[in-house]
């Protein structure tokens, strides 16, 4: 297992947060994802290393927001 820490900005409310989760969920080999408003952190835990790429490809696909890793 792996956790990567990341800082999403742009969100501002808690649908932001359920479609940050639900795109980021959906990449293939993530276990749990966890995404906190405040502070904008995101957390993933995955069987393997997932490529910031494909991080960001989700949470741009979320919405308009921007992901950095934290």
């Amino acid at each position: 297992m792996t956790t990567s820490n990341y800082t999403v900005t742009g969100m501002t409310c808690g649908h932001c947060v359920q479609a940050v989760t639900e795109e980021v969920s959906a990449i293939d080999g993530v276990t749990d994802v966890s995404v906190e408003l405040q502070g904008g952190r995101l957390t993933i835990t995955s069987d393997q290393p997932i490529e910031l790429e494909r991080v960001a490809e989700a949470v741009d696909e979320a919405g308009d927001y921007q992901v950095t890793p934290a």
